[in-house]
């Protein structure tokens, strides 16, 4: 799934760099400002977010299609004002992958972390955060999850 055509993805405006290493971004508008007239908040949170998600995409090609991951938690710190274009980049540790596939391997089911930084173009980091996902196949999903997706 491109990550861009998601419907709130593409509400908002996140756009796909091409680039190999997560990196997506999302342009300065009227609409994502807040009352300073900077980045809103939740506007980071969620390019962060969907950078994460297309992480997971960049990292596990094979399981598209075959999977649900659901966003179980996420912890985040808003360091400096942004007032330009953002981008995300998000990469995950390697402990954290071989720790992910051993489990899912074995269970069908695991979690897995995904660090995310959302910078200026100047590359100053106004964001970290850290979102956790939970991955499952589609095979061992409750019924109604399974009827979800496939509607």
């Amino acid at each position: 799934m491109n990550i861009g055509e998601i419907p709130f993805n593409k509400f908002i405006g996140i756009k796909s760099g091409g680039e190999e290493g997560s990196v997506l971004y999302l342009e300065f508008k009227a609409n994502l400002q807040n009352h300073l007239g900077t980045f809103h908040a939740g506007a980071q949170f969620a390019l962060a977010e969907a950078c994460s998600g297309y992480c997971l995409q960049k990292n596990f090609p094979l399981l598209e299609n075959s999977v649900i991951p659901v966003l179980r938690k996420a912890d985040v710190k808003f360091k400096k004002v942004a007032s330009s274009n953002i981008q995300a980049k998000a990469e995950i540790k390697a402990e954290n992958k071989e720790k992910f596939e051993r489990q899912f391997k074995k269970k069908g089911r695991a979690s897995l972390s995904v660090t995310v930084d959302i910078m200026t173009q100047d590359g100053t980091v106004v964001m970290t955060g850290t979102y956790d996902w939970f991955i499952q196949t589609i095979e061992f999903a409750p019924v109604n999850e399974k009827q979800n997706r496939h509607n």
